[in-house]
């Protein structure tokens, strides 16, 4: 670690030009780090700079694809392997229990197990189950995993008749309330303020909520949403019990920030309490669930509340081809909104691929078969069938493309499924191998195996793995899905271990099922939109791209278009080498070919018109200090482009040459008297404020300043390595010294 804070640089060698290891997925078995400084190996600047902040507010603006689950892990590796962060002193939350094994999965192979890695549901029912003795007493109540029949008899209960669809409605809008903290006789208000379009009189859905309320308390249950209600409710009301919670976790990161709801934030800050030990990591472009209560504003307002944070960009994509982030790019490009305004512009790092395919259909089944020819073709000449995903707007889009792909014999799966540690057949499974492990000696199943994968494929062949799949689909195909999966597993981890027995391997699935990382399971991926959130593949279907489908017939207000053009977003930065993108002129053959393109293709898909758009360049990736200690508002932010050479045009990547604005090579015009005299200056000022002169300027942006020679803030603040901080504190000076005057500002001066 360099003085003043300031990590040391990587060789770029370590990680540009594609020489990076994959920033946003890791090898299955990799060798654990040797040492704190080897778990910083392979990051980006920007990456490296989340890694090493390990103290104060951090705020990580991270573009899809660009290893955002990767900085965090590292950050929290590093901190625990240099013996700066304690491991169970340390709490990280997401969204889905997917993300946190995979967080508790990649820790483990960084050597920071014992890391705290968690839903806010799940480490918000730990400390309820732990406490209500002492905070309520009793034995708790018991948690319910479906709101729906006690929807159903709520309803009965007010003689309001419900269809199965208004049932899924009004339990959404229950949902909607309890994580705004809106209770039934605010409802009505409540809702029509937030512009929500609800599916029955907004009195009987207030009647309905307060109903499901009494018969939850008449049958002593609780919903997953009073589990962070009563969780706040505890800690509010019994401070010792807060302070508890506090010196248990000492520091927090929160991935998928922008999905925050007001409740969840309000349980944050009861778990922070005045600490600001606090990493946050989230996209604005990425919020795609404020129908649920979630809203970006907790990560676009961070810096308002944190002024003293550190706020690190991440747009170097490692994900997808630069085709594929030309056009994530180009939706967010017409996008309106608050969240536009804070979108980043990706670049991408890896080599060129093919560009997005655009295919026209008569009808929905065409769209369908056309699909699963492509795919049958894609998986014949030796794509991987797990390596494919199609993705739709809604679940009920799901059937035709289940029977094209069955039609084409391609095996594939749901998302969405039972998690794949919690199947009947991997749990079974287990117990074989476990079985094996210990008395395979005296079984002769074991007699001709002679490695440990052919161990494991002799074993499971008793449970119903063959090494050819069965025809079609359904359960039989699914069970043995499951089992070809872990047979897989087993070739993968005997070529990482050589020598590895099954018993270890046994180890390895248990350590697995703890962590809920699950192995790859072969197949082509059927999801939604929202489901892809955090998923990737090396080719992706985009399907029904189509007005009424893509934005939703239902979406009527710019909020709600807006979050469905961030939606398509999501589904296209999904994709990591080739994107299909198709849509279908009418519902069935023979119908009306009355349906169009989606509007969000506009002006991208070739032959096209483009709407009008807000425009611009995004923010480039870079690191904002914030000033320790400071109050009140944060300074004004500062919006910048992609960082290009002013002499040839190119786009820098490197970071002296970013500081510059040119390339290394490329002709300078620097005026050497200025120069001299902001070298001049910059003495005084770490006299004064005792620091290294280089944390008032390195010698690289004095250089780019003496190049440039801005005349005005704004001039001043594009040039890098100015940020807000500097820009606020040293901006007067370096202007008056620009324009042949003599510093006359106080450095102590904020």
């Amino acid at each position: 670690m360099a003085a003043c804070g300031q990590p040391a640089q990587p060789s770029p060698a370590t990680w540009q030009h594609g020489r990076v290891t994959a920033a946003t997925h890791s090898t299955l078995f990799p060798q654990v780090p040797d040492s704190a400084d080897a778990v910083l190996e392979g990051l980006d600047p920007e990456q490296r700079e989340v890694a090493t902040a390990l103290h104060g507010p951090v705020c990580v603006l991270a573009g899809a694809g660009t290893g955002k689950t990767r900085a965090i892990t590292h950050r929290i590796a590093y901190g625990v392997r240099a013996g700066i962060l304690h491991p169970s002193s340390v709490l990280a939350v997401t969204f889905t229990n997917r993300a946190a094994g995979e967080m508790r999965g990649r820790l483990r192979q960084l050597g920071a197990a014992g890391v705290q890695a968690r839903t806010f549901h799940s480490a918000a029912l730990r400390q309820l189950q732990y406490f209500w003795p002492k905070a309520i007493g009793g034995s708790m109540p018991r948690l319910v995993d479906r709101k729906i029949q006690l929807v159903a008899d709520a309803a009965a209960a007010c003689r309001i008749r419900l269809d199965r669809g208004e049932l899924r409605d009004v339990t959404a809008e229950i949902e909607w309330s309890k994580v705004t903290q809106t209770v039934p006789a605010d409802y009505a208000p409540a809702a029509a303020k937030a512009g929500r379009e609800t599916p029955r009189d907004s009195a009987e859905i207030a009647q309905l909520y307060a109903a499901y309320e009494d018969i939850k308390r008449e049958r002593s249950v609780i919903d997953f949403e009073d589990v962070l209600l009563l969780t706040v409710a505890v800690l509010q009301d019994r401070h010792d019990i807060a302070e508890q919670v506090r010196a248990q976790y000492q520091h927090f990161v929160v991935d998928e920030y922008q999905d925050v709801s007001p409740l969840q934030q309000r349980l944050l800050e009861l778990w922070l309490g005045e600490r600001d030990n606090l990493c946050v990591v989230g996209d604005a472009s990425q919020t795609i669930y404020s129908f649920t209560g979630a809203t970006p504003d907790h990560l676009l307002d961070f810096r308002t509340r944190h002024p003293g944070a550190t706020v690190v960009k991440l747009v170097r994509d490692y994900r997808s081809t630069p085709q594929v982030v030309h056009l994530a790019n180009g939706l967010l490009a017409q996008a309106r909104g608050r969240a536009a305004d804070h979108r980043l512009e990706l670049v991408s790092q890896r080599a060129p691929g093919p560009e997005p395919v655009y295919i026209e259909y008569t009808d929905e089944p065409a769209e369908a078969e056309g699909a699963a020819r492509r795919i049958r073709e894609l998986i014949d000449s030796g794509v991987p069938a797990a390596e494919i995903a199609v993705l739709f707007r809604t679940n009920a889009q799901s059937e035709t493309y289940e029977q094209a792909l069955a039609d084409a014999a391609v095996p594939y799966q749901l998302r969405g499924a039972e998690r794949f540690f919690d199947r009947p057949e991997v749990r079974k499974a287990g117990v074989a191998l476990r079985g094996a492990a210990r008395f395979g000696g005296n079984d002769s199943l074991l007699d001709d195996a002679v490695d440990l994968p052919s161990q494991v494929r002799a074993v499971l062949s008793g449970e119903g793995w063959t090494p050819q799949p069965p025809a079609g689909s359904g359960a039989v195909r699914e069970r043995w899905e499951s089992l070809a999966a872990l047979v897989n597993l087993a070739q993968d981890f005997a070529a990482a271990k050589p020598g590895a027995t099954l018993a270890d391997l046994v180890a390895e699935l248990d350590e697995r099922a703890n962590a809920q990382h699950a192995p790859t399971v072969q197949g082509v991926t059927l999801a939604s939109l929202h489901s892809a959130k955090g998923l990737e593949w090396d080719v992706v279907f985009l399907v029904g791209v189509a007005e009424g489908m893509m934005p939703i017939t239902y979406a009527k207000t710019d909020e709600q278009i807006e979050e469905e053009r961030r939606l398509l977003y999501v589904g296209v930065t999904r994709a990591r080498e080739r994107l299909h993108v198709s849509w279908a002129l009418s519902r069935s053959p023979g119908g009306r070919p009355n349906r169009r393109p989606s509007r969000f293709l506009d002006g991208l898909r070739p032959g096209s018109t483009a709407t009008a758009g807000r425009g611009g360049a995004g923010a480039a990736g870079g690191i904002e200090r914030g000033l320790p200690g400071t109050r009140g508002s944060a300074p004004r932010r500062v919006q910048r482009t992609p960082a290009r050479c002013r002499v040839c045009g190119r786009t820098l990547t490197d970071a002296g040459e970013m500081k510059l604005m040119r390339c290394d090579d490329c002709p300078s015009d620097m005026n050497e008297a200025l120069y001299e005299r902001l070298r001049e200056w910059r003495a005084e000022q770490a006299r004064s404020s005792g620091q290294p002169a280089f944390c008032v300027f390195t010698d690289r942006t004095l250089m780019a300043i003496a190049e440039a020679t801005p005349d005005d803030e704004h001039e001043l603040a594009r040039i890098p390595g100015v940020g807000m901080r500097k820009l606020t504190r040293y901006g007067a000076d370096v202007l008056a010294i620009c324009a042949g005057q003599y510093a006359t500002g106080d450095p102590d001066q904020d």
